[in-house]
């Protein structure tokens, strides 16, 4: 049997309630009587014991959850629209919009790209990501925009899965982040794991569970700072490894948090220009075919929410540079008059 599995540290606002209570509130189990089914199946465990349903729980216990996928998810198509860029039948390249998940976890059960895939493709899909992962290769936060891959077959999805293992594919996003960033280009090679305080969150860390990072940046264009923020700087950033929330963590550690990010930025509507999702969009993707060897790059200009963004702030540009004019030139030819 699969499961999903995650990890929950009890806060204040928590404590003193019913174990069965917090996991369907937390949106761990459909309902309570669901969240009581798993405690009693012995799939909760706090700090490494079995418990009872009843009970109450503490500032600082840690609760292990392992959810059947058998019982809690229901793989049904569900007529979702897609963007798709590219398909034949050994894949597809879609633009994956903003607030969709990608595949069922923890409070989103359904409604995510991997129902709309099932009542695309008809369930022909790899398989090797796990029962409740078919076709996927790699994945976009919820609030992430842009290009993703999806194979067709357990083998396309072994090739796509060892081309990006193998560094072969060029992922590069664009993000509007915080400050003045002052070369025009860098590295930031900094390993990531679980923030120690907060499960939820990933942090730069030096541990034994870290996993290595390497994320490079170019600085595509500057803005001046105003009175309600310090400035800004449009990145484009590229991917040699792909950890979670990787280059929301890294810049945030480099001072520079992406514009709008709830989890690791600064949250002050007006310096983030009232978006409530991360300025973040995974706008090129260039790989060889796993199949056919052909060459493929696709371009996706930025959704509408972030394009209006930048040209609110286009009056204080302090200059495009080299490789600006370069993306924004690239991305023109694709969309005319986009990021003009």
């Amino acid at each position: 049997m699969s499961f999903n599995r995650g990890e929950l540290v009890v806060g204040a606002d928590a404590a003193g309630k019913r174990i069965d209570v917090y996991l369907s509130e937390t949106g761990n189990a459909h309902s309570r009587s669901a969240a009581a089914r798993l405690v009693e199946d012995g799939h909760v465990l706090v700090d490494g014991t079995a418990v009872r349903k009843s009970h109450i729980l503490e500032v600082g216990e840690r609760v292990a959850v392992n959810v059947p996928l058998s019982e809690e998810c229901d793989l049904i198509p569900e007529d979702i629209p897609l963007d798709i860029r590219y398909e034949d039948e050994h894949m597809i390249v879609l633009s994956k919009q903003a607030g969709l998940v990608v595949h069922p976890a923890y409070g989103n059960w359904t409604g995510t790209l991997v129902h709309a895939l099932l009542a695309h493709c008809g369930g022909g899909l790899g398989t090797l990501q796990g029962d409740d992962r078919p076709g996927i290769v790699h994945r976009l936060d919820k609030d992430t925009t842009g290009l993703m891959m999806v194979a067709k077959s357990d083998a396309v999805q072994a090739a796509l899965s060892e081309l990006i293992k193998v560094r072969a594919i060029d992922r590069r996003y664009l993000a509007l982040v915080h400050g003045y960033i002052a070369p025009d280009s860098g590295l930031i090679d900094a390993p990531l794991g679980r923030d120690s305080k907060d499960r939820m969150r990933m942090a730069v860390v030096e541990s034994p569970g870290s996993r290595q990072a390497v994320t490079t940046f170019r600085v595509l264009e500057r803005f001046m700072a105003a009175r309600d923020d310090d400035g800004y700087t449009l990145v484009e950033c590229k991917l040699y490894t792909g950890r979670t929330h990787q280059i929301r963590v890294h810049m945030a550690y480099t001072h520079h948090p992406v514009v709008g990010d709830q989890l690791y930025g600064r949250r002050k509507p007006r310096a983030d220009k009232g978006l409530s999702r991360q300025f973040l969009h995974a706008y090129r993707l260039s790989l060889d075919h796993p199949v056919t060897g052909e060459s493929l790059e696709f371009l996706d200009p930025l959704p509408a929410d972030l394009a209006a963004v930048l040209a609110a702030i286009k009056p204080d540009s302090m200059g495009v540079t080299d490789a600006g004019e370069e993306t924004f030139r690239a991305l023109s030819s694709k969309n005319p008059g986009s990021m003009g």
